[in-house]
């Protein structure tokens, strides 16, 4: 929980460091001459740094402050991404073609910025050779290639061997990429389409080929 600043007559200290509002920095001076400074240029005196020895002060318009700081936070809510964990399960003795299968979710999963994790299950005899499972996994962490990274080493988790993998590029990134490939498409598409003129000229037409025709 964030604790507001204490502001003008709040401040109960005797002398402050004081900081004009652009920054400069004007010295120590009695509370009461920063109070009268700030009411001069019809500004506020906020404390920014109670636990100085003296505390500072700044001169600044501190509505106008608190506006500011809201959209930043809410910007930044607005642009955060939460990170998502996809699961993909193989098995020791899988087959190329579904591994080929698997391995392209992967890919597709890490291309959209998300997380993989990597589960190869062991049956039976399998739980006494879990280097069947450390080796596909490195096979499938050689395999994707620079679309993303080992963030979790091969380990085995009871009956199971995992590994996590993480994209080489942010999801932020991803969704940009997908919005600008969106929009270049509906581009090029709306540049092929033919023209309403284009159309209408050649109803116009239409008649003089049929009487040519006769």
């Amino acid at each position: 929980m964030s604790v507001e600043p204490r502001i003008n007559d709040r401040i109960r200290v005797p002398e402050v460091r004081l900081v004009g509002p652009n920054g400069e920095q004007v010295g120590i001076v009695r509370v009461e001459d920063a109070l009268r400074l700030a009411a001069e240029a019809d500004l506020d005196l906020v404390e920014v740094a109670a636990e100085a020895k003296p505390p500072v002060a700044k001169l600044m318009d501190y509505g106008k402050f608190k506006y500011e700081a809201a959209l930043k936070a809410r910007e930044a809510r607005k642009n955060q991404v939460n990170t998502v964990i996809k699961e993909i399960k193989l098995r020791p003795k899988i087959d190329p073609h579904d591994y080929s299968t698997k391995l392209g979710h992967i890919e597709r999963f890490l291309k959209a910025g998300d997380k993989v994790k990597v589960t190869i299950w062991l049956r039976g005899r399998e739980q006494s050779r879990p280097e069947l499972g450390f080796r596909l996994l490195q096979r499938v962490a050689e395999d994707i290639g620079e679309l993303g990274f080992v963030e979790s080493s091969p380990k085995q988790d009871g009956r199971n061997m995992i590994m996590v993998l993480g994209p080489t590029r942010k999801k932020a990134e991803a969704r940009a990429e997908g919005r600008r490939r969106r929009e270049q498409a509906a581009e090029e598409k709306a540049a092929g389409a033919p023209s309403s003129d284009s159309g209408a000229a050649a109803a116009e037409a239409t008649p003089e080929t049929e009487t040519a025709a006769q």
